[in-house]
């Protein structure tokens, strides 16, 4: 990617977004979303349709937080959106919905959460916002190098995960205040980063650096 592509894509993000997130998309990542285009626009509607999924289950677990309940009802209903989006640019490009094995990534933050309550509710919108800020930054990187109708679809949801994001983070200061939050924060980020920079097995939207084939 050139300096000039950065700069551009950069402009799309949110400075608290790019400052939140502790390393940029590997090089890599982007060069096996091109090369796998299908596989990358199912991974993505199974991410939508899971994201919707979590924000009902917080909606269900934590009925006594209306601001949550607010904020989650619009979220789940958001992604649902992106969903039937997601799946009608599939249906126009000739690509089956089919079920594939999910990354590692959710998986490798929330191990990290805490069992115990309340703690446990922070750490897990502060998951929230990393796998909402993270869509968002890759969805920018990748603009620039996508036909103009899925491109125009990233940049909208661009704006959109930005807002999911800043909802996830505002919600956990809310709750437990800035200070405690960034504490967290630094020690998920330390995990986030291992993730998208080691070496995954396979591609997926939230993976890390694909391994080579031979």
């Amino acid at each position: 990617m050139t300096a000039n592509t950065e700069t551009v894509t950069d402009d799309l993000l949110p400075a608290e977004l790019l400052a939140f997130l502790p390393c940029d998309t590997p090089q890599r990542w982007i060069e096996a979303a091109l090369e796998n285009p299908a596989l990358l626009l199912i991974d993505h509607a199974q991410c939508e349709k899971k994201a919707a999924s979590t924000a009902m289950s917080l909606m269900f677990r934590y009925v006594d937080r209306p601001e949550l309940l607010t904020k989650m009802s619009q979220l789940a209903r958001e992604e649902l959106l992106h969903f039937e989006q997601v799946v009608g640019l599939m249906q126009e490009r000739g690509i089956d919905y089919s079920h594939i094995p999910a990354s590692r990534y959710a998986e490798g933050l929330r191990e990290h959460v805490a069992r115990e309550e309340p703690q446990r509710l922070i750490d897990i919108l502060i998951v929230g916002a990393f796998i909402e800020a993270r869509s968002c930054e890759r969805f920018a990187r990748l603009i620039p190098h996508l036909d103009e109708p899925l491109a125009r679809f990233y940049r909208s949801l661009v704006r959109s995960e930005g807002r999911h994001f800043e909802d996830y983070l505002g919600l956990a200061e809310r709750y437990a205040g800035k200070a405690f939050v960034a504490e967290r924060v630094a020690r998920f980020a330390a995990h986030e980063q291992a993730l998208i920079q080691s070496e995954d097995a396979m591609f997926r939207f939230h993976s890390g650096v694909p391994a080579l084939t031979e």
